[in-house]
């Protein structure tokens, strides 16, 4: 439990094998994070953003600087961001950086010129470099705690359905709401925002780096007394003497692991660009722009709900074969985009827009069993720094690709991105250890 002075012992809720009592301390410890992902992601300016760029009378090559500018600064700022989830805390963290994004967010609509919004945009890159990581963080740690983190992927992907479900809800809101005002649009999200880190503060308690710590000097002391490790004195000086901090996972983190964490950032930069450029695709395709705008919301739907198939998926597949085949049907999917159709854009876009959340779960799930706590909120913050900055890399270079090649042969170009993903999926697809001195995964 978490104690006034930030002292964290593992609850011993159940015995190991009374399962249903488990479920219930999971359930108990998702239910606030659940609300807080609807009001999270309450975002309702997310589809309608580009048109008030647009209507702030920047151009798109000024919009997709400032869509870089955000990746770049919020991987930029994983690393100082990091001290505060590991040292002042991961709810600290997490509320900071939703007061920031909210604060810029209601910035956009007091302020002009486009001075302005670079700075606005940086500083929200910042806010969402204090957020990321640090939920999932705040999340696997609050469950191992009880005893309950046999059950994180079934509650993430209830979490990550909450949110892209409420997200699609929003983004079809949004456009309602700018009929009244764009100053509406971007007060709402705000509001939201504010209130979900009002949630956190209420109802979920704090866990600090040496919380998290603590979490794994109680699980090596349950396996040395169940005779399942073999540490001998000088291991247990080294892990007792092992500092928090991303310097800390360099050094213990193995090929393996870090071929997944590229693997699983350069997923992520191939999805986050063609999603965005697919609306422009379409329209150049001939579609219609209010058919445009029911697919993109079908695809936040679909995302929304795909990861609720990530533990049958994980129990039948595993990350071995799921990224692989997710990492294909990226390649597949904007191979097909280059042929022109319409039609055949919008299928092959709804099932990638699926599989990718599906496989994200799963992999967020080897990160966090297959790392200590004392590593964990660093960890996830260098996995975000480099997909923040490759996703950026992805705006750039697939925005030249479409202004070369048009955008379906661009997208078709773009392929290359998760093919190479695909090469570097090996190593990671190996049995091995993924962090030094743990064991094997």
């Amino acid at each position: 439990m978490t104690t006034d002075s930030g002292e964290l012992t593992r609850d011993s809720t159940g015995e190991p094998g009374d399962a249903a009592s488990s479920l219930r301390v999971a359930k108990s410890v998702s239910r606030p994070f659940y609300l807080y992902a609807v009001l999270a992601n309450s975002l309702f300016q997310r589809g309608v953003f580009v048109l008030y760029l647009g209507h702030q009378g920047f151009s798109a090559a000024q919009i997709a600087l400032l869509q870089t500018l955000l990746y770049v600064v919020s991987a930029l700022a994983e690393v100082p961001t990091g001290f505060i989830a590991d040292r002042v805390g991961r709810r600290a963290s997490i509320v900071i950086g939703q007061a920031l994004i909210g604060a810029c967010l209601l910035g956009q609509v007091t302020l002009s010129g486009y001075a302005a919004f670079v700075v606005l945009f940086a500083l929200q890159g910042i806010g969402m470099a204090c957020v990321s990581g640090a939920e999932t963080a705040l999340l696997y740690d609050l469950l191992r705690r009880r005893g309950a983190e046999t059950h994180y992927v079934k509650v993430k992907s209830r979490y990550a359905t909450f949110g892209a479900t409420t997200m699609a809800l929003a983004i079809a809101l949004g456009g309602s709401l700018q009929q009244i005002s764009w100053e509406l649009v971007y007060l709402a999200s705000a509001i939201a925002l504010l209130l979900a880190a009002a949630v956190l503060l209420t109802r979920v308690p704090e866990i600090r780096g040496e919380d998290a710590a603590a979490l794994d000097e109680a699980a090596e002391a349950a396996d040395e007394e169940a005779g399942g490790s073999s540490s001998g004195p000088a291991a247990s000086t080294e892990r007792a003497g092992a500092s928090l901090g991303k310097a800390a996972v360099l050094r213990h983190l193995t090929p393996r692991l870090a071929s997944l964490v590229v693997v699983s950032a350069l997923m992520h930069a191939t999805m986050t660009p063609y999603f965005i450029f697919t609306q422009e695709t379409l329209s150049h395709q001939g579609t219609a722009t209010t058919l445009v705008s029911v697919v993109m919301s079908a695809g936040y739907l679909i995302g929304g709900f795909a990861p609720l198939l990530a533990d049958r998926a994980d129990r039948r597949l595993g990350v071995h074969l799921l990224v692989p085949l997710t990492l294909l049907v990226l390649v597949a999917a904007l191979g097909f985009t280059g042929l022109g159709l319409a039609w055949l854009t919008v299928g092959v876009f709804l099932l990638a827009v699926g599989v990718p959340d599906i496989t994200a779960v799963v992999v967020d799930n080897v990160f966090n069993e297959g790392v200590p706590s004392r590593y964990r909120a660093s960890l996830l913050s260098i996995i975000t720094f480099v997909e923040s900055l490759l996703i950026g890399c992805g705006y750039l270079a697939l925005g030249w690709l479409v202004d070369r090649a048009g955008p379906s042969h661009g997208l078709a170009w773009y392929a290359l991105v998760p093919a190479l993903a695909l090469a570097l999926s090996v190593p990671a697809l190996r049995k091995g250890t993924w962090v030094k001195g743990e064991k094997t995964g």
